[in-house]
């Protein structure tokens, strides 16, 4: 088919037009080509899915080379051509140039088991379909170059981030003597170094979803689960490096603690005995238990520290301040809800006598009704042990008796 000639009008612009579009298909792949991402894959020895990938996108990028240099040779004839005198032949070759199948590409013949007949290994292609061409090739390399850049970006800061925490973490591991927890910093360092590997030699490894990073996006989770364990880890070596620079006085602390619990245990011992002389025991909670002996315990505290078995330390220690908080406060507890049980016997004997005043003042003093009901409370207020819930009753008996003395004429 003959491609229609283009004017002499319009073929300057029809060519710069070309020109400007082969100029950005250069920048583009120059910029491609000193990629950080191409130039890492383009280095590296690479293997498992990355080589494989990285294998056959280098042929694309190669045999895309190939295409742009047929292709530019093409469009660099017809600038040349347009700069000259434009006659009917120089017109037809420039519209041929820009329009017909005038790239040629050696592409080599196809396998002979699918190999035409009539394949010469030549193939002829316009400006148009070599343009679509590239840009797919363009596509598919640029997805693979920038997934692994991805991965090196993202993966890189992570790994450094957690190499920085060994490198701090495990000196001060390896001087506090614990072998669970330098192995498991040593462990961590083998993932570490498996990570590194595999971001070094097989990036895409680490890909995850579809080729490039509009479709997929970087497995973070082994680097994520490192950074865990490594956090981890560097806390309790923190904790133990605290623990051990201030073991003597956190001992110091404990046995004060113990002290504490035992004056408190004492206190509610004394508090028990002086309710039990006083009121009767139906009104009284169990006697406290007494206080736990912990000098074995705290003897141990100290061998612990001159051993240097610093995780066996903090956990026994955490144990001890944790079981004397709970004792201290129930012994307290206790103490103060005996002296509310005295306290209730005297705030009866003051209602008792504030009663007896209000009687006095209605004139009822020498009623006999009321003296009984009084001296049967003061009696039994009086007496030790008292009968807690029996003079309640009586004090609320002779109160209301005197409460109704008030509508009676006297």
């Amino acid at each position: 088919m003959t491609t229609p000639a283009l004017t002499k009008e319009r073929a300057p612009s029809v060519v710069q037009a070309a020109v400007a579009e082969r100029d950005a298909i250069q920048a583009n792949l120059l910029e491609l080509d000193g990629s950080f991402g191409k130039r890492l894959l383009e280095g590296a020895a690479l293997t498992g899915e990355t080589k494989r990938r990285w294998d056959a996108t280098a042929v694309s990028l190669a045999t895309l080379w190939q295409t742009y240099s047929a292709y530019s040779a093409v469009v660099d004839q017809a600038a040349e051509a347009v700069a000259g005198h434009l006659g009917p032949r120089e017109l037809t070759r420039i519209s041929t140039l820009l329009s017909g199948p005038s790239i040629e590409l050696s592409s080599g013949p196809a396998p002979l088991a699918g190999r035409d007949l009539a394949d010469s290994g030549r193939e002829d292609l316009t400006l148009v379909a070599a343009v679509t061409r590239m840009r797919r090739s363009f596509g598919d390399v640029t997805a693979v170059v920038s997934a692994a850049e991805q991965v090196w970006n993202e993966m890189t800061s992570r790994l450094d981030t957690v190499a920085a925490e060994l490198a701090r973490v495990t000196p001060h591991a390896a001087s506090l003597g614990d072998e669970a927890l330098t192995g498991n910093l040593a462990a961590a360092e083998s993932e570490l170094a498996r990570l590194r590997g595999a971001l070094a030699s097989d990036p895409l490894s680490l890909w995850q979803g579809g080729p490039g990073p509009k479709t997929g996006q970087v497995d973070t989770s082994g680097a994520d689960r490192l950074t865990e364990r490594v956090g981890a880890a560097a806390a309790r070596v923190n904790e133990l490096v605290r623990l051990r620079d201030d073991a003597e006085r956190r001992i110091a602390e404990v046995k004060t603690a113990a002290a504490t619990a035992r004056a408190a245990c004492e206190d509610a011992a004394a508090a028990w005995q002086r309710a039990a002389d006083k009121i009767a025991a139906a009104a009284l909670p169990a006697e406290p238990p007494g206080f736990a002996d912990l000098s074995a315990r705290l003897a141990d505290l100290d061998a612990l520290m001159a051993a240097g078995r610093w995780t066996r330390l903090a956990s026994e220690l955490d144990l001890i301040e944790r079981e004397l908080a709970e004792a201290t406060t129930k012994f307290r507890d206790a103490e103060r809800t005996l002296v509310g049980v005295i306290s209730r016997r005297d705030e009866l004997r003051g209602l008792l006598g504030a009663y007896q005043a209000k009687a006095a003042r209605l004139g009822a003093v020498e009623d006999p009704v009321l003296t009984e009901r009084y001296d049967r409370a003061r009696g039994l207020l009086w007496t030790a042990p008292c009968d807690l819930a029996a003079a309640a009753d009586a004090v609320t008996g002779y109160q209301q008796a005197v409460l109704a003395l008030r509508g009676q004429p006297r």
